[in-house]
């Protein structure tokens, strides 16, 4: 064999491996996936794969290095189209494209990003220098002449809020043949472009009642202290990283005090997602009953919604963390999750028949709207200085009213 077939072979077998792990990561986050599981399922003894990498940390950050790479060759892709609408439109068609062929099997999966920040040093450093010059490519697809008005501040928030709708995605794009890709495809563009407002809407959104309000009994607010802890514990690090010692920690108890009040970490994290759907269901109820048509509940809900993620009592658990629990208890805080959904899409489907709403496919919008609710949690890391009373107007707005909308 010379030196070139044995370069050929060494880089085959790398790519299984990143391939393989790739598709446990996203299953298992980094906590959990391990070297003999990735071996195992590329027909390898563990020691063989360390001959790739020597840790499963450096898996990991070639698993999210390869992903970010391959994001970054379709939104080349898309910059040279003429105008910053032609360029959205490009880049979402290549990912549905990608996408497409993941699902027949003609390319390997791309980890998603949602455990990124479970890696720690010097592994954090990589992946985040890497994805920060691959999103600020993606910002540049909004850099166009009489796009001005849109600063660095505006044009950030609205990127982070495209590729939120891109990851989140991938949870609901398997419940459609791949024949309908065209259609999602317009679909999808049209309420990035144009969002559900009707024609004239005004952004004018009502201030719900607090979700989070609880009674002066002092048990309750000891319990809705651990939960908002550990809510912020596992946005931060992931269902694997946030480990009871971090959370005890987070909240100054020992480890035996956070198991008087917790049976097991699995118990609080189920207790953490029936938290966020319990104040999501109030806010969509609040809605429903205010004066106004569906324009105003729909705006009203999600302003107060993603207020609430940067508040003192915030914020809500990010649906990332379904990837990485226990099958046992996904399926149902999936279930739970698909209810909301269902619901912000019942609301969606009323005002398109009321005229309140545009005509826009009431399940793709309401996919759409939870994943930008979801992903306001992070307008924090992504824009250090934002406070929560501006953050509607920053983020949900544009994903009601269009990411081109001034």
């Amino acid at each position: 064999m010379n030196s070139q077939q044995g370069t050929d072979r060494y880089n085959k077998k790398k790519e299984a491996i990143i391939a393989a792990a790739a598709g446990i990561l996203n299953r298992r986050g980094v906590r959990g996936m391990t070297l003999a599981d990735v071996a195992a399922s590329v027909d390898l003894i563990t020691t063989s794969v360390t001959y790739y990498f020597k840790k499963k940390e450096d898996l990991a950050v070639a698993c999210y290095l390869r992903g970010i790479e391959r994001f970054d060759t379709l939104i080349t892709g898309a910059l040279p189209q003429a105008d910053p609408p032609q360029r959205l439109l490009k880049f979402l068609e290549s990912y549905l494209d990608l996408h497409r062929r993941i699902r027949e099997g003609e390319e390997a999966p791309i980890a998603v990003f949602n455990d990124i920040r479970a890696l720690k040093e010097p592994h954090l450093p990589i992946v985040g220098r890497a994805y920060g010059q691959f999103f600020r490519k993606v910002r540049s697809l909004f850099r166009s002449p009489g796009y001005e008005w849109l600063d660095r501040r505006i044009a950030t928030a609205r990127t982070h809020m495209v590729m939120e709708q891109l990851y989140w995605s991938v949870t609901w794009l398997p419940r459609y043949d791949l024949d309908d890709y065209p259609r999602i495809r317009d679909r999808m563009f049209d309420i990035m472009a144009f969002g559900v407002a009707p024609a004239g809407a005004q952004w004018r959104p009502a201030r719900l009642p607090d979700p989070s309000v609880i009674g002066d009994n002092a048990q309750d607010s000891l319990r809705e202290t651990f939960l908002t802890a550990a809510t912020r514990l596992i946005n931060q690090r992931g269902y694997r990283g946030a480990s009871v010692e971090k959370i005890s920690q987070q909240l100054n108890v020992t480890k035996g005090s956070f198991y008087h009040h917790n049976d097991a970490k699995d118990d609080l994290v189920v207790e953490c997602f029936e938290r966020t759907f319990e104040f999501m269901r109030r806010v969509q109820s609040a809605a429903l009953v205010e004066p106004g048509d569906y324009w105003k509940k729909i705006s009203s809900a999600a302003a107060t919604l993603i207020e609430f993620q940067l508040s003192e009592r915030g914020p809500l658990l990010r649906s990332s963390a379904l990837s990485a629990l226990p099958e046992y208890i996904r399926l149902n805080m999936v279930e739970r999750a698909n209810r909301v959904s269902e619901r912000f899409a019942a609301m969606i489907s009323d005002g398109v028949a009321q005229g309140s709403i545009r005509a826009v496919d009431p399940y793709i919008a309401a996919q759409m709207l939870n994943a930008t609710l979801n992903a306001a949690s992070d307008l924090a890391f992504t824009i250090p200085d934002v406070v929560a009373a501006e953050a509607p107007a920053l983020y949900a707005r544009p994903m009601l009213m269009g990411v081109f909308s001034r």
